[in-house]
């Protein structure tokens, strides 16, 4: 005989997860036309990726998602300016990048630093790489803040315990 009850909450949470989402997404993008990001599906993804079932949870993520973007954007930004555009930079930044997460003690956001060094290298772009990363900055930013507000007020509304 099958058991319901567990597929019946793993509905209901999925349901509630997807939900998240989808308020934090549209929260994350619609705004960033009128403060000026430009690329606003940077801060719709990062609200998504830091929009977990629990604020302690969502707190950790936007805390490694913001630590990797910060130092994989300054790795990225200094080897372009200092050696030019070309994949052995690109190796070396995130080579960079993840090696000083760790030397810094923040080993669990080496993947996004290596990650953003991706994007401020290999995503095409108008302006300089001090403008590209400032934007992508600004965009993790506001996507930080929107997912974990998005959390926190779901939580409060519907979790009072």
């Amino acid at each position: 005989m099958f058991n319901f009850k567990p597929a019946a909450n793993r509905s209901v949470l999925g349901l509630r997860q997807a939900v998240i989402s989808v308020i934090a997404a549209f929260a994350a993008y619609i705004p960033t036309h009128f403060i000026g990001l430009h690329q606003g599906f940077w801060s719709a993804i990062t609200a998504i990726s830091v929009a977990q079932m629990e604020f302690r949870d969502t707190k950790t993520t936007a805390r490694k998602q913001f630590t990797g973007a910060i130092i994989g954007g300054l790795v990225a930004l200094v080897l372009i300016l200092s050696f030019g555009d070309h994949l052995i930079v690109y190796a070396a930044a995130i080579m960079l990048a993840v090696l000083l997460c760790w030397l810094l003690n923040v080993s669990d956001a080496s993947q996004l630093a290596a990650v953003t060094a991706t994007i401020i290298l290999l995503v095409p772009h108008i302006g300089s790489p001090q403008l590209m990363l400032a934007s992508r900055l600004s965009e993790v930013g506001w996507g930080v803040c929107v997912g974990l507000g998005v959390v926190w007020l779901e939580e409060r509304i519907f979790h009072k315990d």
